[in-house]
């Protein structure tokens, strides 16, 4: 930039968000989109997207695609042999401090640089120059691996408690099988995928709608399990302190560990508010607000529920042994009867589905961005916008195809747990690659946004890193001690497959072409119009 430095550009960007409370709502919105759209400028791509997201509707849109409810619902099999009550609640409580410190850190990146872009746009500009197109190309693989067995995990999973209900419905005379809930989960990715291509002021507003329905289906959760089950609750100090080891291994504390596998499965998704910076306004403060309000509600959500459903577990061995596909289903059935249980686990599935049609969008983003620096195979394809929703409808149905290809691994449960497992990992090492970057390489390249954590960018990112390095190590193991056939974890597997492709590609072709994130527009030009306004 010709006579400013790069800071005085944030600076003044972030001075140009405070509008005169004189102007009109519209003047002020067109005046909040002009300045997005010129900071996206300098950043390197012009605006193809509307800025139809508001502030709220970002936070809702974060928060629904970690949709708590569910989450927490269809996780009960790792949980609790993993310490009974003790793993379930403080497996869940010990966790959320560490993801707000990687949700703080990536806050501050995306506040720094809102592109739907996003982390593989932040490792590129972070990393070393040599080595930048390669961060880029391995962030954004990974990233890529994670949204789409997440979009696999989340219809999945909703396909599974659709099976549960229907067994519960007919008093377990119509068990479905693989076959069949492979059948739902197509039928699911089809109806999200026709969500997913709507305008984006159409999925702003549906948002508010969907965190609306999973706040109040996880209160009326929370309130009914330990008012229903009245004295046969157990006593706090069982809730809070009583821990059972039914996964195999000897380790006590490991045992436990493995429990905070369940949170992260959650908290995933929150990336979301970055990969939607395009089309929300005033981007640079919405966006880090987003993450850390979504990542803050969903912690106390979560233990709020986590300490209901223990309240009301009497025996934690009784409900592991059930023949329903979700011990949480049997829970509700044993606590609030058949029509309770029918009744809140309807919602439950509702709010998967919502979370299922938020993650859609979410990953269809990410592969319009990479595809728009031409790193995807097909990539003129992919990066194409629709003229009439103004969204990538292309993008959207990759995505879902991408899936439905997943999803055949939900013939063997052993596969479909890898799977759940690979989608974390690659998300979070997603998460991790930037931050780290920016403790090392990248600690005096980047230019604060609106939202800086200071000086405390280096502690909070070392403990967020280190985390994540510990928590991929976590979804490596099996979660029993008793390995076979059945128990394996294949999730390495299916992570150095994509690792291999990624590196096997860029060594072979991609190290050739690619050069990282690909400008589509004149920086300096759209500088001028900025400076005009």
């Amino acid at each position: 930039m010709k006579g400013r430095t790069e800071k005085d550009h944030h600076e003044s960007y972030a001075q140009s968000l405070s509008v005169d409370g004189s102007a009109t709502t519209d003047a002020a919105e067109e005046y909040l989109t002009v300045n997005d759209n010129a900071r996206l400028a300098q950043l390197g791509y012009k605006a193809e997207f509307r800025r139809e997201f508001s502030m709220l509707e970002t936070v809702a849109f974060a928060f629904t695609i970690m949709a708590v409810i569910p989450g927490i619902s269809t996780t009960f099999t790792i949980s609790l042999p993993s310490g009974g009550h003790v793993g379930l609640v403080w497996g869940w409580f010990i966790p959320c401090f560490f993801v707000m410190c990687v949700a703080a850190s990536m806050a501050e990146l995306v506040s720094s640089m809102p592109t739907s872009a996003g982390l593989y746009y932040f490792a590129a500009k972070l990393a070393p120059e040599k080595y930048s197109a390669l961060a880029g190309w391995i962030t954004g693989w990974a990233n890529i691996t994670g949204q789409v067995t997440l979009m696999t995990g989340i219809d999945y999973t909703l396909a599974q408690i659709i099976t549960t209900a229907i067994a519960v419905g007919t008093d377990g005379a119509v068990n479905l099988g693989a076959g069949p809930t492979y059948g739902i989960l197509l039928a699911l990715l089809f109806m999200h995928g026709c969500i997913c291509s709507a305008a984006t002021q159409v999925l702003a507003r549906l948002n508010l709608f969907y965190a609306l329905v999973i706040i109040g289906t996880t209160v009326a959760a929370i309130l009914a399990l330990p008012i229903a089950a009245g004295e046969n609750r157990v006593s706090t100090r069982e809730a809070f302190t009583s821990f059972e080891n039914h996964t195999g291994w000897t380790n006590n504390i490991w045992a436990f560990m493995l429990s905070f596998t369940v949170p992260m499965w959650t908290f995933t998704g929150y990336d979301s508010a970055a990969h939607i910076s395009e089309e929300t306004s005033g981007a640079a403060k919405a966006a880090p607000i987003a993450i850390l309000i979504s990542v803050a509600s969903v912690s106390s959500l979560g233990w709020l529920l986590c300490i209901a459903a223990s309240y009301a577990i009497v025996s934690v061995p009784d409900l592991l042994e059930t023949e329903l596909s979700q011990p949480m289903g049997q829970l509700y059935l044993d606590v609030v009867g058949k029509r309770g249980m029918l009744a809140i686990w309807c919602m439950t599935g509702v709010v998967q589905f919502l979370c299922g049609a938020a993650q859609g969008v979410d990953a269809s983003r990410v592969i319009f961005a990479f595809a728009r620096d031409n790193a995807l195979p097909g990539s003129r394809w992919w990066k194409r916008i629709n003229p009439h929703t103004q969204t990538p409808v292309n993008a959207v149905w990759l995505v879902m195809a991408l899936a439905a290809v997943c999803g055949l691994l939900g013939f063997s449960s052993t596969a479909l747990t890898s799977l759940a497992g690979a989608s974390v990992i690659g998300m979070y090492i997603s998460y991790a690659t930037p931050i780290f970057l920016r403790i090392t390489s990248g600690r005096h390249k980047l230019a604060r946004g609106p939202f800086s954590l200071g000086i405390l960018y280096m502690p909070i990112g070392a403990v967020a890193v280190a985390w994540v390095a510990f928590i991929v190590v976590l979804l490596c193991f099996p979660m029993s001690g008793i390995v076979g056939e059945q128990t394996m974890n294949y999730t390495v597997v299916i992570i150095m497959a994509v690792f291999l492709f990624a590196g096997g590609s860029w060594i072979i072709s991609a190290r050739k072409w690619f050069v990282g994130p690909l400008p589509n527009v004149d920086g300096d030009s759209a500088l001028s119009s900025y400076n005009a306004k």
